[in-house]
């Protein structure tokens, strides 16, 4: 090895191959860590922010938290829509249990949501898509369930920063344009863009966020 791959970026490897049932049992185990899965996020987080901006008004609506864990971004969803319908969709059945009861719940992987096709106005998933099993089924799913015109979020890792954090062997982070394409594929328009936590904090290159309209 020269002096100079050492510090060359290495791309991401495959993601191993993983079950729904291995999934899910690891999430049904994780719900019991409230640091690294917490119920409540802090609302002036951006992530927090740019789905609400991205999303509009939904208070006569529906909005889907697509892999929403104990429901940290429902909660607030629900709290500026009162008048909406939210709907907080997880493979762990623990982690709905902490989902409030003005929330809908539903137990489900992201690959088969059982929501009819063009019922939701809005729908995002915050850090969840990189742990679907099959990631074109899951984009392909999370666009189907929402109505023409209606708004898409994603908020996710950036694959260029890959080895950052450790991860599940399934984890799969994103390339920002391919990400793009995919939701292109479905949706009329799609732009994209780095993102931090905080507003006055620049991007350090972790994450990215799509946001679409169908």
């Amino acid at each position: 090895m020269g002096l100079l791959d050492r510090f060359r970026r290495r791309p991401p490897p495959e993601p191993a191959t993983a079950d729904l049932a291995t999934v899910r049992a690891y999430f049904n185990e994780a719900s019991a860590n409230e640091d690294h899965y917490p119920t409540s996020i802090d609302p002036r987080i951006l992530f927090v922010r740019r789905v609400l901006e991205h999303l509009g008004d939904l208070n006569r609506g529906v909005a889907a938290d697509i892999g929403s864990g104990k429901g940290r971004f429902a909660r607030l969803v629900k709290d500026q829509n009162p008048g909406a319908t939210v709907v907080s969709l997880d493979i762990a059945e623990t982690m709905l249990e902490r989902i409030p009861g003005d929330i809908a719940k539903v137990a489900a992987s992201m690959t088969q949501v059982p929501l009819r096709t063009g019922s939701v106005d809005g729908a995002y998933a915050v850090e969840s898509l990189e742990h679907a099993v099959d990631i074109e089924a899951a984009v392909a799913e999370l666009c189907r369930i929402v109505k023409p015109g209606g708004r898409i979020v994603v908020i996710d890792k950036n694959a260029q920063a890959w080895g950052r954090l450790e991860t599940p062997a399934w984890e799969r982070w994103f390339d920002q344009k391919d990400l793009e394409k995919l939701l292109k594929q479905h949706c009329r328009s799609v732009r994209s863009e780095p993102i931090s936590y905080w507003e006055d904090v620049a991007p350090d290159g972790l994450f990215l966020a799509w946001y679409a309209v169908k």
